[in-house]
């Protein structure tokens, strides 16, 4: 696989876009719905997916009425059932393996994030 932390051609577009689409139909497999709109961004070691619009209509019903907690505790459950299959997805399409994974989510404005630390590139000057 060509290098995509400095690669900003085609490949590495394809590459964020193929993430993006896997990680919403991941997402909606397990939640029923998926983000609205993502977006991938690779790095040289590090790769985020951002989510937009993620949360569904009864996750949004309960943050209406103050429960929060309730929904950033189930969407720790599910991305931690989700873990593996977004791992898999990473590391399938850029070829690297995750170190390390995280998730998070934001209620207002509603956003999620998959972070994922990818093994460091062999050969690569790390001082830039």
């Amino acid at each position: 696989m060509a290098d995509t932390s400095r690669d900003n051609g085609s490949a590495a577009l394809a590459i964020g876009s193929e993430i993006s689409r896997g990680a919403v139909q991941i997402l909606r497999g397990y939640t029923g719905r998926g983000a609205t709109k993502s977006r991938t961004v690779i790095n040289q070691d590090t790769l985020t997916i951002i989510l937009a619009d993620p949360l569904t209509k009864g996750e949004r019903s309960l943050v209406m009425v103050g429960e929060q907690e309730q929904v950033f505790q189930t969407r720790r459950k599910d991305q931690h059932l989700m873990r593996e299959e977004l791992v898999h997805l990473v590391e399938g399409l850029t070829e690297r393996r995750v170190e390390a994974f995280f998730s998070d989510n934001h209620i207002e404005p509603d956003y999620g994030v998959e972070f994922f630390l990818l093994e460091p590139l062999t050969g690569v000057d790390e001082s830039r």
